[in-house]
Parts: C-alpha cells; sequence; structure tokens
C-alpha cells in the first residue's frame, strides 16, 4: 500500500477562511486486497431504509487478512444505538457523495461508527449526520458521529461530521474490567470539518500520539463545554503527544480549543482560531504545551488564557487581535514584542499559579 501526500480535497470549505494544506504523508495502515460493496450486502441508500445491517454484514464478510468495503453515493440510513461497528485490517471507503445519516432517538448516547479496541482502521470520505435536530429526548451529551475507543493505528480523513447530539468525533481510551485502560493510540486525522455538534467538534481523552491536521472544529453549541477542542483526559490518565496543525476552529460557543488537566506534550502550529464565544485556547493544568504561529483573532473574551496549574507552556510567534471583543474594540498600531505585558491582556492572560511559562516573539495589531 503506497501513503498518499497531502490531503486528498480541501476540508476546510464551511467557511470563508482558506488555510493552505500542511505538508504530511499518510500513514500506512495493515489491511487485505479484498474489495467489499455494501449495495451488494442489500444497503438501499436511499435515504429511508435502514441500512445498519447491510453494513454489518459487509463489515463482517471481509476475511481475516480485511480489506475495503466501499460506499457509493447515496443516503444511508444508520441506527446509531447499533452502531457500524468496524473491524481490524478494514478501510471503510466512502464516495464523496455517500452520507449516513443517524435515525431519530432519544438515547443519552449513541455512535454512528465506533472503532473499539481494534487496529489498523481507515475511515475516509463522505458524510456523517447526526439526528441533533430530530432527537426525541432532553438529556445525555454522548451521541457521537465516530468514536474511536481503545484502539490503535487509525485514520480518519476527508470527512465532514455534522449534527451530532454529542460530539463529532471522539478519540478516547478504553476501560477494561481489572485492568489498567487502554489508551487509543497513533490517531492521524486529517482534512476533516467537524460542525454543528452539540458538544464538541472533538473531544480528545486517554490517547498516545495523535495528529491532526488541515481539519475545522466549529460551532459548536448546545451543551457543555461547547467547545471545538476539548483535550479532557479521563481520570487519572493522560493525553501525551497530540498535535494539531494548520487547522481552523471558529464560531464555537465557548472556548476553541480547552487543554484541560493531564494534557501532555500538546502542540498547536499554524492554526486559526477565530470569533469563539468565550476565549480562543484555554490550558488549565496542561504540561509542556507549545503554541506556535497560530493566528488567534476576534474571540469574545481572551485570546489564549494560561490557566491554574499549568506548567512548560511556550508561546511563540502568534499573531493576536481583536481578542477580547466583548470589551469592545481597541484601535493600536501593530508591534511585536517578547515577554508579557498590560498591553497585550485581551490577547495572552496568565492566573499566578502556572510556572515555566515562556512568551517570546509574539505579533500583535
Amino acid at each position: 500500500m503506497v501513503a498518499a501526500a497531502g490531503p486528498a480535497l480541501a476540508a476546510v470549505t464551511s467557511s470563508n477562511t482558506a488555510l493552505a494544506s500542511s505538508n504530511y504523508s499518510l500513514p500506512i495502515r495493515e489491511r487485505g486486497s479484498r474489495v467489499l460493496n455494501v449495495r451488494n450486502f442489500g444497503a438501499a441508500g436511499d435515504g429511508r431504509r435502514d441500512d445498519t445491517a447491510s453494513f454489518q454484514a459487509a463489515i463482517d464478510a471481509l476475511p481475516a487478512l480485511g480489506g475495503t468495503v466501499d460506499v457509493p453515493a447515496g443516503t444511508y440510513m444508520i441506527d446509531a444505538l447499533t452502531s457500524v461497528r468496524l473491524r481490524s485490517y478494514m478501510h471503510l471507503r466512502m464516495a464523496p457523495n455517500a452520507k449516513l445519516v443517524a435515525k431519530p432517538n432519544s438515547s443519552d448516547r449513541y455512535q454512528v461508527l465506533y472503532v473499539r479496541k481494534v487496529r489498523d482502521v481507515e475511515i475516509s470520505g463522505g458524510q456523517i449526520v447526526g439526528e441533533r435536530d430530530q432527537h426525541a429526548g432532553t438529556t445525555g451529551q454522548w451521541g457521537h458521529g465516530v468514536f474511536v475507543h481503545g484502539s490503535s493505528r487509525v485514520t480518519i480523513r476527508d470527512i465532514l461530521i455534522s449534527k451530532c447530539w454529542g460530539d463529532g468525533l471522539v478519540i478516547a481510551g478504553a476501560v477494561v474490567w481489572q485492568a489498567p485502560s487502554i489508551p487509543s493510540t497513533d490517531v492521524f486525522v486529517a482534512n476533516i470539518v467537524s460542525t454543528n455538534n452539540r458538544r464538541q467538534g472533538l473531544s480528545v481523552g486517554y490517547v498516545r500520539r495523535v495528529k491532526v491536521y488541515d481539519s475545522e472544529f466549529s460551532n459548536s453549541a448546545g451543551r457543555d463545554p461547547q467547545c471545538g477542542v476539548d483535550i479532557e483526559p479521563e481520570s487519572g490518565n493522560n493525553a501525551y503527544q497530540v498535535l494539531f496543525e494548520n487547522c481552523l476552529v471558529r464560531g464555537n460557543a465557548r472556548y476553541g480549543m480547552q487543554l484541560y488537566k493531564n494534557s501532555q506534550g500538546v502542540t498547536v502550529r499554524r492554526c486559526t482560531v477565530e470569533n469563539n464565544g468565550s476565549c480562543g485556547i484555554v490550558t488549565v493544568g496542561a504540561i509542556a504545551t507549545y503554541l506556535a504561529l497560530n493566528t488567534v483573532r476576534n474571540n469574545s473574551a481572551t485570546g489564549i488564557f494560561i490557566r491554574h496549574g499549568t506548567r512548560n507552556c511556550q508561546v511563540s510567534q502568534n499573531t493576536s487581535y481583536g481578542n477580547f471583543s466583548r470589551a469592545g474594540a481597541i484601535s493600536r498600531t501593530p508591534f511585536s514584542m517578547s515577554g508579557w505585558a498590560r498591553r497585550i491582556e485581551r490577547d495572552i492572560l496568565m492566573t499566578t499559579d502556572v510556572s515555566d511559562v515562556r512568551i517570546t516573539s509574539n505579533h500583535y495589531r
């Protein structure tokens, strides 16, 4: 299998902000050569029939070495309470005009695609649409589009995920009875848009080595934390080595990005974080955070807020303006400076209980 260079299409399509593509190669995932089509297993794709069983039958029919399941153009109704459960060594390859739509339900939790305790999985193409607009219940926050749960070597790319009752995408660890939890490891996300979800665009829990490129997380609203991205590991575990590069995080009801307790080794680089309902980027108890070359602008509260217990944090070469817009606009001549002063408190703010915070040269206007 040959790794493709760069994204297959420009994912950041739901806004007017254009971002140049990152330079990366898609990781190679192990799988067999067999190719099956969900239509050959009875999937109708007509927007009316429940196609969940047909999808599962196609996946289960793959041989032991795995392979690819193709999803042609169409609208496929999925029972998210049952979920489409992916197996190891497979690629779910959706056509650009394939759409998986969650059937309305009243449950606290669901997931359209479930990637649990498996390895070498790739999901690409098409759309996943949740049912928040038709949801019959009022409680819960765990209705997800894609849930990666204690799995390794997973690629998710070139997908639009929207309107979920909870999060568009979750990458987290799996609890094991009377044994240590299993983190999700070596997860690669590229060229996705996760937008208009009720809770988060992306939630990250107990993980090791997650990379996110060229993606948009926008317009989360309805259930706290209401962030574009929330890194909040499960109790007692941590999120280690997480990279965001060239992503757009905008229009979320609360923070653009929250790097919460037990986040370790998180890098946010060349991203645009804008027009969020509170702060742009917030760290709380995070360790070894690197924020560089980002544009942080026009957020309702502080651009970058370094909060309680954060240590070993570097803020370098970012461009920041128009933040704390709720207090009214200010006019100032563009300037660059190293360190912190009151003149940039709308753009960068720290609480007193942080340590080893290095603010090098940044640009303000």
